[in-house]
Parts: C-alpha cells; structure tokens; sequence
C-alpha cells in the first residue's frame, strides 16, 4: 500500500521478502507463541464472559468511535430512518386527527386551514418529516398557524435532527483524526538484533519516520512481558518490566528526524541480563515497544507500537547503516531498513561473560617483584632476609632503617624476657628441690 501511494520506493518491498527468505523461521518447527501486541501495533487480548455490558452503554460516545466504519454507519443510517418515519406518523396522525385528508372538492368551497398543507398520505408527510430534519424546504408543504401542537413538533423535531448530526459528524471526525492512523508512517525494524557495542552485549531495534512532520517530545518505552514465579509458588502469567532505553541522545526522548537505532545495555539490573544465544530459542518472553508523541500538524497526541519475540530476535547480528549525505544534505536509503549483517560474538549471556571477565581479572593480579614471599613472624612476609608489613607490603628495594632509629626506639620499650629463660630456671629450681 505505501509502495502505490509513493511513499516507499518498490524496492524496499522486494528487499523486505528477501529479508524474510533469508532469514530462518524458527516459529515454523513449533506451535506459534501467543503475543499481546501484535507487529501492527494492535493488542491480541480477547476479552470473554463480560457480564457487566451496560458500562458501555454509559460512555455511548468512545463505543461509537471504538467500533468499526461498517458498524458506525449502519447506526447513523438507521437513526436517520427511524427518525424520519416517526416524525411521519405523528405528522401523518396529526393531520388524520384534524381532517386534512379528507377528499375536497377543487371547485368547491375551500375547507378549514390545514396544520401543514399539502399532506395527502402517508407518503407525503414522510417527504415533509425529511424536509424538517434536514432543513430542505422545497416549498410545497409548510406548518401553518392552525396548530400550535404543529409548531412544537417541528421544534422538537429539529432539536433531535441537530444532535444525531453533531453525533455523527464528532464520531466521523474522532474516528478519521485517531492517534493510530499518524502511526501508520512510522514503520519498526521487523527484526530487533543484539550485538555487541562499546564491548556489551546490546538490544537494538530500529525506528523510523516517513513524513516530512514531525513528532515533537517524542519518547520510547520499553517492556519485558514474560511469566514468572514468586518464592511463595504463585504464577504470574503476565510480568511487565520496564527496560531502560539508551538511545543516541541517553534519554527515554528521542528527534525523529531521520531513523534511529534504539538499544538496550544487557547488563546488571536487566531483565535481558541472563539472556543467552542457546536460551533465546526457549525464552517465553516478549518485548514490547511504545513509541508516543504529538503530532505537529494537528497537536493530537499519537502512539505507535509493536513487539518482538523470540523468533523475531537475532542474535549476532546488527544493522547497516542507510544514512549517507550527498549534495549538502543527509538521505536516508529506506531499501536497506531493515537489513542486517552478522557480527562476531559470543553466544554466552551478558552475566556469563562479566563471570569471566571476573575470574580473568582476578587470576591476572600482578605478583610482587623480588624474591619469594616467606612467612615470617605474625602478620608480616620475610622477604630478603627483612619483614614488611602484610598490609602495606614494602618493595624490594627499600632501604634498611637506620641502626640510631632502632636504639631510639629500643630505649622507649620495655625489657623483655624470652621464654627459654623461663623454662630454665623452672627446671634447675626443680632438680635442688629433688637433691634436697
């Protein structure tokens, strides 16, 4: 549809079937996942045994825009006609009651003055009930001054005739100017890719405008809808956790004036963090993408949105570049959207490799220089004939300190007496008790 109106050249379209050839389909082998946002943007949630159905009732304006074209104009249609043939029974009774269908002799006396004239039939007071409603006014039948119960019928009948038409136009108006339909030029990357960048592991998607109007305050959010379980065994089917976005300009705001790559960190704190090649296949997982600004032209608050699964996330892999400037100005190749090349990179998660980062880390320290490390004494190394303190260990070639600095030091300590002594004197006290 875009290629017929223009707005994408035909390439583009012949580039996104390759695409999907080349690209292997994973989802065929099993049974097709459920997703809550479908890639058009629209939610796949069902809503069954509703008992409560006149809520709706009581908000009949969003029910009237929320149904389809189809729908809404089989209702207005049959408002018109219902109207219109009441109004003709009671103008149709109305003049049965007064006598004005009643055969007259043309050639005769003229008869009393008639409600409306001109009404013969049934028929002719349903053309004057649509004259009314409608404001014609051909001219042929009118309401006279006959019967003022006449005059409040045709008030009551133009008050009903200019709501059904304020409804009708405030739903046609609604229903063409929706936030959803300025998101049908912004157009998501089919795939979204991880690949390494600034040396970790990173979702990316990409994002992209096709008019010239822009979106101001435009910002991204994404989602992780994934089933988990709590410690105490309760099963959420349905978990929503926030992913901050790290786009060009570091922030959740973007300006979409030419396609942007968004991405993701995988790292501490992510809910991708765990997130490898080999569970990728097996993760039942979804991440949705909220794309909501205003509109410039009209200042009508918009939203776009889409999803990626499993099968929709390549890993090892990252976009091409579709931005070049030719003749003073950036151009962007929209052909190559969503075409992708394959990078190196490990298949192991982003806590995987921060594991081995670590113990590479903590394997490689750097050992002191000089002889080896000798236990000496209580919390010190002996090392070349010297002990230094085990905290703050001292290099090898420190200088010895200096033999005035150990006297002074000396002096100021108490005298100390070695345990061998002690014992000594124990045992020679002990054998003069036994010679005694």
């Amino acid at each position: 549809m875009l290629a017929r109106k223009g707005l994408l050249p035909d390439g583009f379209l012949l580039t996104r079937l390759a695409e999907d050839q080349n690209q292997p389909n994973r989802s065929r082998s099993r049974s097709q996942r459920a997703r809550f946002i479908t890639k058009t943007g629209s939610c796949n949630v069902a809503h069954k045994n509703i008992r409560e159905q006149g809520r709706f009732l009581q908000d009949v304006f969003t029910t009237m825009v929320d149904l389809k074209w189809q729908h809404s104009l089989l209702i207005f249609t049959s408002a018109f006609l219902c109207s219109w043939m009441l109004f003709a029974m009671i103008w149709w009774l109305m003049a049965f009651a007064h006598g004005d269908l009643e055969p007259r002799d043309p050639e005769g006396e003229p008869g009393p003055v008639p409600c409306v004239t001109a009404i013969h039939s049934f028929t002719s007071a349903f053309l004057f009930s649509i004259e009314v409603q409608v404001t014609i006014g051909f001219g042929g039948r009118m309401v006279t001054e006959e019967c003022p119960l006449a005059i409040t019928v045709l008030i009551i009948q133009n008050i009903l005739g200019l709501i059904i038409n304020a409804v009708m136009l405030g739903c046609v108006f609604m229903k063409t100017a929706q936030a959803n339909r300025r998101a049908e030029t912004l157009i998501f990357s089919r795939h979204a890719v991880i690949a390494p960048r600034n040396g970790r592991p990173t979702f990316m998607f990409r994002l992209g405008d096709l008019r010239k109007s822009m979106i101001i305050s435009a910002t991204v959010q994404l989602q992780v809808i994934r089933r988990t379980v709590t410690a105490e065994g309760e099963v959420i089917p349905v978990c929503q956790l926030d992913i901050q976005v790290e786009n060009p300009l570091r922030s959740n705001g973007i300006f979409l004036v030419s396609p942007l790559i968004i991405s993701h960190t995988m790292e501490r704190g992510s809910p991708l963090y765990e997130l490898s090649a080999q569970s990728l296949a097996s993760e039942d997982l979804e991440i949705i993408v909220v794309l909501e600004g205003v509109v410039e032209t009209t200042g009508i608050t918009m939203q776009a949105r889409t999803s990626y699964t499993p099968e929709e996330i390549l890993w090892g892999r990252r976009f091409v570049s579709i931005i070049t400037e030719e003749d003073g100005r950036y151009c962007v190749d929209y052909s190559k959207f969503g075409n992708t090349v394959p990078v190196r990179m490990p298949s192991l998660s982003a806590k995987e490799l921060d594991q081995t980062r670590g113990v590479q880390e903590g394997g490689s320290e750097v050992q002191p220089q000089g002889w080896g490390l000798v236990r000496a004494g209580r919390g010190g190394f002996r090392r070349g004939g010297r002990t230094c303190d085990s905290s703050a260990p001292q290099p090898w070639y420190a200088q010895s300190e200096k033999p005035a600095e150990r006297e002074a030091e000396q002096k100021g300590q108490k005298k100390t007496v070695q345990l061998e002594v002690i014992g000594r004197q124990i045992e020679e006290d002990g054998l003069e008790d036994m010679s005694d």
